[in-house]
């Protein structure tokens, strides 16, 4: 029997593009696996029909995944008009049709509803726990759990085209946002009821898809190559501002020691060491005092 491949430590951020039809844990197996990483987790869950932008944490890089969890992010949606489903995409169970007599002004109408700070309920299909059981699992199982309002924000929200039952939108919205709910509740406002038809996330805060690799790209570049495709742990944090510490500042910084005799500041900020060594993210009070808050590990 053979041994078991020993995993390596692996710092950095990949963003992938995820392909449809596997779920982002899926996806950052697969990926793992081609880094042969140790430790690796994604940012931010994308459904499995969804493609696009799934920016994923490897090793220490991990640390910091919560900055994307809260971004805003944007979305190309197609919506079909005049059908509802149990899931509200199209792999679900059709539960209701309706004719449609749509047209764009009517449409445009609509849209302008959804823009701004509004409330949705979150789906029953969705990752969601209820008493530490995901929301799906309750919804494969037939029982309807009661679900509070969230208040969400649509920073943007344009129609890229419309013909028939089915348009096409783009979405920059808050974290916490259900494109599918949305979906559901424009088809609701235009009284024909609607369903996702395809979903592709195209940015995740300063991160465009543009920039993303993918699996088939990955598997087709030499194993010890591959970690060309990562960007440092930085790169999660970097609207964060910069402080540079010397050398003994970032010594006692790594013992869990807080540095005094900074410049004033206040709030979260990147500390960097000699020769510019990104050591993690602290806390810089108006009195000049740095904290730590979480530190990359060291030997």
């Amino acid at each position: 029997m053979s041994a078991k491949k020993e995993r390596r430590k692996l710092d950095g951020v990949l963003l992938l593009d995820k392909p449809p039809g596997i779920t982002s844990q899926g996806a950052v197996s697969r990926a793992k696996r081609l880094f042969g990483a140790a430790k690796a987790g994604h940012t931010g869950t994308l459904d499995p029909m969804a493609t696009g932008l799934l920016p994923l944490a490897f090793g220490e890089a991990t640390k910091f995944a919560h900055s994307l969890l809260d971004a805003d992010k944007a979305y190309v949606a197609d919506v079909r008009f005049g059908v509802t489903t149990t899931t509200g995409d199209l792999e679900g169970d059709v539960v209701s049709t309706k004719p449609v007599d749509l047209d764009e002004p009517r449409l445009l109408n609509a849209l302008a509803r959804f823009r701004g700070e509004i409330v949705q309920v979150p789906p029953m299909y969705s990752a969601l726990k209820h008493q530490g059981k995901p929301l799906y699992e309750y919804a494969r199982a037939g029982t309807e759990i009661v679900r509070e309002p969230r208040r969400i924000t649509i920073h943007a929200l344009e129609l890229d085209s419309f013909a028939g039952d089915t348009a096409r939108i783009r979405v920059w919205c808050s974290k916490g946002t259900y494109i599918r709910v949305l979906a559901e509740d424009i088809g609701e406002t235009l009284g024909c009821g609607a369903t996702l038809a395809a979903l592709r996330r195209t940015a995740v805060g300063p991160f465009s898809v543009e920039a993303a690799t993918t699996l088939e790209a990955l598997e087709a570049v030499p194993p010890d190559e591959r970690a060309g495709a990562l960007l440092p742990a930085d790169t999660l944090v970097r609207e964060l501002p910069a402080v540079a510490l010397d050398a003994g500042q970032a010594r006692r910084l790594g013992l869990g020691q807080s540095v005094s005799g900074l410049a004033a500041g206040a709030g979260l900020v990147r500390a960097y060491g000699p020769a510019g060594a990104f050591l993690g993210v602290c806390e810089l009070s108006t009195t000049g005092v740095l904290a730590p808050r979480r530190l990359l590990a060291t030997s």
